[in-house]
């Protein structure tokens, strides 16, 4: 019984540390998907998707000449 403790721990903590059990910051798809033109720059020369995205921003590098990391949409509230 201990031994199955033992692996079912391990199992855990190698999940935790991989990138299977790793969330994004909270930027839904449909916050990042927009006109590149209106893109607004949130970071800096050569930055890379996981630095991006650990500042809460989008990632996109298939669009030359357009910031590869920008501010996500924000949504708007609803008032009534």
């Amino acid at each position: 019984m201990e031994a199955r403790a033992l692996w079912l721990l391990l199992l855990v903590l190698a999940l935790g540390s991989s990138g299977w059990a790793e969330q994004d910051v909270g930027q839904l798809e449909s916050q990042c998907v927009f006109p590149a033109k209106e893109r607004v720059n949130c970071g800096y020369p050569n930055i890379d998707q996981e630095a991006c995205t650990n500042r809460g921003c989008c990632f996109d590098s298939s669009i030359r000449g357009v910031p590869w990391c920008f501010k996500p949409l924000q949504e708007e509230e609803c008032t009534f």
